[in-house]
């Protein structure tokens, strides 16, 4: 069949060519003979990449919208035989999974992979278990479903619907008496788990110590108390029961998960996308275009030779698993994610891989390395020796390494995944010769002669890290803590345990996210002077009287022996504050653009409560701005343009080398401009970070892959898998080794079967319209960017706002005192940067 319209998809002039017309059309006409049952069949364009399963109009749009991909010459998915697989079991032969997806075509890619890596007799009895299940029948003439299969969707509609073990059961029990006599449907939970634990699907149990100073493991595994503190491993229990450990940690193994991403097919070829999507050197879309993976590559030639060997992200944070914003029971999932995928599979939950879960109730704190250390040494062996794993596109066997890129946490995890924590000036980035270093009445009184460079030097580091004493993990009371003299880190991480870690120029995230947050949460709440979220405060006003700046701003002391707070030019009035409320009251948002933050407007007492982090980024980037234009001077409201601006470059999703080396200078200028408009209680350290985030824009690629917003996600998943609230640690862990064999072992279902929004009335079903049509009589007129710009309708109503439950963190590590700014001098409104819309 001649293929060669696949890569004339433009003409000379940029439409698309009648050849890539046709070609579609014949491609349409020959995969029908594959369609499912549901009347889908996969699409191979760009985006899908055969990953999801659509009707054939919705694939022609697909692929005049997107294109069709290159590497996709043996339409295998669509009908055309593959080349022969040289397996050595019989009864694996192509003809005998010919045409089947979901469920059915990813078990094949595992036997695959098992049939070649057992070596051992327990690996060997457990493949042919496992081989055995996937072609049983569940009863005598059943075609559809096989034992395997239909215990992995009975767990998950487990799992969906929140089904206890009972009720489990009583379903299992009920089929059976309901299906075909001789069917092979278990008895119990407990028989179901057995088989979906020959897939891999498991976890261990690591008793811990109750002060977190050590775990029960490898050496320490059979003593009955801890070695350090001496503090029993079991519970009291007076009974004859089964002893009770204090704490128990789940370790998820992270090898047969990064295995399982190449036993399917399309996941293993979608492993392959950043090797052969290199940047031009100008653009970053993904991590793979960032400075420190090109750097990694450069300092270890022999893993990135190997496109497959996987690179990770490691997320760390903490969260109440019974969905209130409480912090009387706190639980740290890890989580680690693969980078080699492309940007619109990268990120996707689906991909997730929770390989720890470190037990409450109290937060680890910086003991959170005793419960790293299994997950470490695991780091460690992928990193020296591999794991030989079955690549089921390319159809062979290859040694997988892995390492961590660098990791993804909140401020308050960075202090306990990094060890450190800082707090530095903002004029002592400006050039030398600029000149508000040499103004004193605007900032502290004092002419700024330090100068400080935004990267640290990786040598600087290893020499601090080098000095640290050695610090003894662990909660109990004999504990000594840092002294006030040393530096500021709190211990030397775990991570550096890692052969190439110490030599990374970037390792850990600041999170955009909560630095958005924490960022417009002062604003706010120093502009509107709500109560808590104030930083001009009575105090903040007497440190004004103390450093001798800005008096016109001191406290005032009448007579009767009160004092009077003058208005800061900052400060809105009554009557402002009720206007900028009815201006958030009123504003619209498209769907699923943000969130209705009216609901959280509570004019009467002047407080704006229950704001999530994604609102707080559309305030910061859009509203602010605009609404504080009609109540601040020009000098504040330009400032607030020129902050909003910024945030909003940062968060592109393509970003420019150039732009970015524009960003760290604006953002060093508007920091200063702030220090001369609000008290220095104003400056936090999440203000501060603001100041590095274009260089780890410039180190780490777009911050969709670097911010907490999808863990967060991940995490609000995590809180309804607990069914029993007395044990919320093994709710989630089982329910989620069960939703795992659904996504791994059970590729992704089409959005439609899962979202709720997709079951509501049509939007546009008053007016149908048919686009594919519209393409078809218009298409020597058509260019390809229209086509791309309009792309295909989708009829249904989605909701894309993020909501995270928890975000109550409390700062933890030392706090140093700032030392910036203070307004005596407004800055000139001529002086704004010309590359800026001000005009949002």
């Amino acid at each position: 069949m001649d293929k060669d319209w696949m890569k004339m998809v433009l003409t000379v002039d940029g439409r698309i060519s009648q050849s890539y017309f046709d070609g579609v059309s014949s491609f349409i006409q020959f995969a029908r003979a594959v369609i499912d049952g549901q009347g889908n069949i996969r699409c191979p364009c760009l985006k899908c990449v055969n990953f999801y399963q659509i009707c054939p109009e919705d694939v022609r749009i697909h692929l005049l919208q997107n294109g069709i991909m290159q590497s996709y010459t043996i339409w295998h998915e669509h009908g055309e035989p593959r080349v022969s697989d040289n397996i050595p079991h019989s009864e694996m032969r192509d003809k005998q999974y010919h045409d089947i997806g979901g469920i059915d075509a990813l078990v094949e890619d595992r036997i695959r992979a098992e049939s070649t890596n057992v070596t051992q007799g327990e690996e060997m009895r457990n493949f042919q278990k496992l081989l055995k299940d996937s072609q049983r029948e569940l009863y005598p003439g059943s075609k559809e479903y096989t034992l395997l299969k239909f215990v992995i969707e009975a767990f998950n509609m487990k799992v969906s619907n929140h089904w206890t073990n009972k009720s489990f059961n009583l379903f299992l029990k009920f089929q059976n008496r309901v299906l075909p006599k001789c069917n092979l449907v278990p008895n119990s939970t407990y028989e179901a788990r057995k088989i979906l634990s020959d897939l891999g699907l498991s976890y261990e149990l690591i008793d811990a110590c109750i002060n977190d100073c050590v775990l029960f493991w490898k050496e320490n595994a059979m003593l009955d108390r801890c070695p350090r503190c001496n503090v029993s491993r079991y519970k009291i229990n007076c009974g004859k029961g089964k002893k009770i450990p204090h704490k128990i940690l789940r370790y998820f193994p992270l090898t047969p998960r990064l295995k399982r991403l190449f036993m399917s097919r399309m996941i293993s070829e979608a492993m392959r996308w950043h090797m052969e999507n290199p940047s031009d050197g100008e653009e970053s879309r993904h991590p793979a275009h960032s400075d420190e993976w090109k750097d990694f590559d450069i300092k270890h030639p022999e893993f990135a030779l190997e496109p497959r060997n996987v690179r990770l992200g490691l997320a760390v944070d903490g969260f109440n698993p019974f969905g209130n914003m409480s912090n009387s029971y706190s639980m740290w999932p890890v989580i680690l994610v693969p980078y080699n995928l492309p940007p619109w599979l990268a990120m996707k939950d689906s991909f997730f891989m929770l390989t720890l879960l470190v037990p409450g109730d109290k937060q680890p704190g910086i003991d959170i390395d005793v419960y790293m250390r299994p997950m470490m040494d695991e780091f460690k062996e992928l990193w020296q020796t591999g794991a030989l794993t079955y690549d089921a596109f390319g159809r062979e066997s290859f040694q997988m390494h892995a390492t961590l890129l660098w990791t993804v946490h909140d401020w308050p995890a960075f202090g306990d995944i990094s060890g450190k924590t800082a707090y530095i000036n903002h004029r002592c980035y400006l050039p030398e010769n600029h000149p508000e270093r040499r103004k004193k009445a605007a900032y502290n009184g004092k002419q700024e002669k330090r100068k400080r460079s935004l990267e640290l030097q990786v040598e600087k580091i290893q020499e601090q890290l080098n000095n640290i004493n050695e610090v003894i993990l662990g909660k109990y009371p004999t504990n000594k803590k840092r002294s006030r003299h040393e530096p500021n880190w709190t211990k030397r991480s775990i991570l550096y345990e890692l052969p190439y870690f110490k030599d990374k120029k970037f390792r850990h995230n600041i999170d955009v996210m909560h630095g958005e947050k924490n960022f417009c949460e002062n604003l706010v709440g120093t502009m509107l002077g709500i109560d808590g979220k104030n930083k001009d405060t009575d105090k903040a006003r007497k440190d004004l009287e103390d450093k001798g700046i800005r008096k016109e701003l001191w406290l005032t002391q009448q007579p009767n022996g009160s004092y009077v707070k003058p208005r800061a030019s900052f400060s809105l009035t009554i009557e402002e504050k009720e206007a900028f409320f009815k201006f958030l009251k009123s504003v619209k948002y498209p769907d699923g653009y943000a969130a209705n933050i009216s609901r959280s407007i509570h004019s009467t007492n002047g407080r704006l409560i229950g704001l999530k982090s994604h609102d707080y980024h559309i305030l910061i980037q859009q509203i602010l701005p605009i609404r504080m234009r009609g109540f601040v001077n020009k000098e504040i409201s330009t400032t607030l343009f020129e902050l909003g601006n910024f945030f909003q470059d940062l968060c592109s999703k393509t970003l420019r080398r150039s732009k970015l080396e524009k960003l760290e200078e604006r953002i060093v200028h508007i920091l200063c401009k702030l220090e001369k408009i609000f008290p220095p209680a104003f400056f936090d350290v999440m203000v501060h970070l603001a100041i590095h985030l274009p260089c780890e824009a410039l180190l780490g690629g777009p911050v969709q892959y670097r911010w907490m917003y999808p863990f967060e996600r991940f995490l609000g998943a995590l809180k309804k898998f607990v069914s029993n609230r007395a044990r919320p640690e093994g709710s989630i862990a089982e329910a989620y080794i069960v939703k795992e064999s659904k996504v791994k072992d059970g590729e992704p279902s089409n959005h439609e079967d899962n979202s709720e929004a997709f079951q509501q009335e049509s939007i546009t079903s008053a007016l149908p319209i048919d686009i594919e049509d519209n393409i078809r009589y218009h298409r020597e007129d058509v260019e390809v960017e229209i086509i791309e710009r309009v792309g295909p309708f989708n009829e249904t109503r989605e909701d894309n706002t993020y909501d995270e439950d928890d975000e109550d963190h409390e700062i933890m590590g030392e706090n140093i005192n700032n030392e910036v700014g203070d307004d005596d001098e407004i800055p000139d409104a001529d002086d704004m940067d010309p590359d800026m819309d001000y005009d949002m």
